[in-house]
């Protein structure tokens, strides 16, 4: 590609080679008007000598005396520095003032003599073999009584004329390299004042390109520059509002997806990134920032994801699809894809917006195995009752001694279906209250709720004969909701005496630090295996289902004491080491 040139030295040369053409052109016409005056005026004084040689010639003529018109011829022409000759008609050389006309040859073949016999005056500029130099000649006829008696030739040498000449041309061209030099600082001075204001629009244009709008060439003299000045004023004001406006959309739509909770994902046709927002990066674990153009499986390493975008991109309606991720554990989203289209509707990618509905999974798999747990919770000892009730239809009712017996077996499940009901009201009536306004909490001392609660379980405790210790400072205070933790510690001993041999001892510890206030329940039971641990706190949740139904229990025990727990806005914790008991930890802020 050829190199741009500078609009200044395009300018400059042009109005410098238009200043030397010109004066070329003047110089060369000068010279050449000044050479022919020059010629004219030469023909005028050679014309002028001849005729004023022309009365002294003819008084030698009649009589001719050769020897006084050749002696006249020298003197004159020394005087005048003009070689002068005389010829007769026959073309004979009578006179001339450089050579003696007796050794000059017949001039009658000479082109001035030959005009002159003619009428004409013209001047001849021809080779002299007498003078072996260039002469300037011009011959005039002398005449008597109307006849041409002689021919009187003036002339002189062509090198006089020339340098006449050259010394003029010499000075003409000197002054013309003057008026160049000049017209060349004329003409930059003036190129540069005419590309100035152009150069500044230039850098204004550059300016604005670059985001800068304050910078404005100073006002402009010159009608079209100024036209254009105030044309790319007016556009870069709309510029600039337009600008502004875009940058505007631009923070709002950057804010609007990036204070989203909501995955946001835009790819084009050939599944690369056009945008990402911070909640998507934070799903898949990777930086927002310079994936625009780079691939999805580039970025995310994730094949059900990338099916679902292939799949949305293929599709003309909404796609909607549950996407597992593993980040920190199992994740669900919920992934929602249709077509991005631009302006003139037209396809150019898709568009995913997902939903971590991890914890909704999660709580709709509990809400099934509690409502699974519940009916079967419920279903067997309603089975047990229809089962004696119809054999007692059958005739059972009629042998006192097997009816009282089915009776009480009846008795036993219907207080079971009783505890269950009771308890799952406890804990719907304490997830209620902790969910709305909270529970209310007044300050209080843990001895008392302590006291009470093994108050309570003591008949439970004397049946096997375990004994509760208790370690409680009665200074000891907290913010608390009495009746709640009482159950909670309540649900705790009884657990503990269940799974308890006879004639142990169960231990109640508590301390305070400057945060939090613990509550330790610790048994020498049968212990728990670790694997059960982290559900242990489940609602209907067992380590053994036949021996916890023969003990009475529910499974709802500490499910009841995690809620009250955290209710309380504390959390609870286990350790347990299989046959040497267990530990449950109640920590309130």
């Amino acid at each position: 590609m050829a190199r741009k040139k500078k609009l200044l030295w395009q300018l400059y040369t042009s109005f410098l080679m238009l200043t030397i053409t010109s004066l070329a052109a003047a110089v060369w016409y000068s010279s050449h008007s000044l050479k022919q005056f020059f010629l004219d005026q030469t023909k005028m004084n050679l014309e002028a000598r001849a005729y004023l040689f022309e009365k002294q010639i003819l008084e030698h003529l009649d009589p001719l005396d050769e020897k006084d018109i050749d002696s006249f011829c020298k003197k004159i022409g020394r005087q005048t520095s003009t070689r002068i000759t005389v010829m007769l008609p026959s073309g004979q050389v009578v006179g001339d003032s450089d050579k003696d006309p007796g050794a000059m040859d017949n001039h009658v073949d000479r082109p001035e003599f030959i005009a002159a016999l003619g009428g004409n005056n013209n001047i001849f500029i021809r080779y002299s073999r007498t003078l072996d130099k260039d002469m300037m000649y011009i011959a005039l006829p002398v005449k008597k009584d109307g006849n041409i008696v002689a021919v009187i030739r003036t002339a002189i040498p062509v090198d006089a004329i020339d340098d006449a000449l050259k010394k003029i041309q010499i000075k003409i061209a000197f002054g013309g390299l003057i008026i160049a030099v000049l017209a060349a600082i004329i003409s930059l001075v003036i190129t540069r004042r005419v590309t100035l204001p152009i150069k500044q629009i230039k850098r204004w244009a550059e300016s604005v390109a670059n985001g800068d709008f304050q910078f404005k060439p100073a006002v402009i003299e010159s009608e079209e520059i100024s036209v254009l000045s105030d044309a790319m004023n007016h556009m870069s004001t709309e510029l600039r509002e337009r600008l502004s406006s875009l940058m505007q959309q631009r923070n709002e739509i950057e804010a609007v997806l990036s204070s989203m909770v909501e995955g946001v994902i835009a790819v084009d046709m050939d599944e690369h990134f056009i945008k990402m927002n911070a909640a998507a990066a934070a799903m898949f674990g990777c930086n927002p920032s310079g994936i625009h153009g780079r691939g999805i499986q580039e970025v995310i390493r994730n094949t059900e994801l990338q099916r679902f975008i292939t799949q949305v991109l293929n599709s003309h309606k909404l796609i909607e699809k549950d996407i597992m991720i593993y980040s920190d554990g199992e994740k669900y989203l919920n992934g929602h894809g249709t077509l991005l289209l631009d302006a003139k509707k037209t396809q150019i990618g898709a568009l995913i917006v997902l939903n971590d509905v991890t914890h909704i999974r999660k709580l709709e798999n509990i809400r099934q195995e509690f409502v699974a747990n519940v009916s079967h919770e419920i279903k067997t000892p309603i089975t047990a009752i229809k089962g004696f009730v119809e054999t007692l239809r059958d005739g059972a009712l009629k042998e006192p001694e097997n009816a009282d017996r089915f009776l009480k077996i009846i008795e036993k499940h219907v207080t079971r279906l009783e505890a269950i009901i009771d308890d799952l009201l406890s804990l719907s009536r304490i997830e209620k209250n902790s969910g709305k306004e909270g529970i209310d909490l007044t300050e209080g001392r843990i001895k008392d709720v302590i006291e009470k609660a093994v108050y309570d379980s003591k008949f439970i405790a004397d049946s096997k004969k375990i004994k509760i210790e208790r370690n409680c400072d009665d200074n000891i205070r907290a913010k608390i909701n009495a009746p709640l933790l009482e159950q909670a510690v309540v649900n705790l001993l009884e657990n503990a005496i269940k799974y308890s041999d006879e004639q142990t001892e169960i231990n109640i510890k508590v301390n305070q630090t400057e945060d939090e206030t613990i509550i330790n329940v610790l048994d020498h039971g049968i212990g728990i295996e670790k694997k059960h641990l982290p559900r242990l706190f489940e609602r209907f949740y067992r380590v053994d289902n036949g021996r916890s139904r023969d003990s009475g229990g529910t499974g709802l025990g500490l499910a009841i004491v995690k809620h009250i727990v955290l209710a309380h806005g504390g959390r609870i914790s286990v350790e347990s080491t299989p046959k040497k008991g267990s530990s449950f930890v109640i920590h309130l802020p």
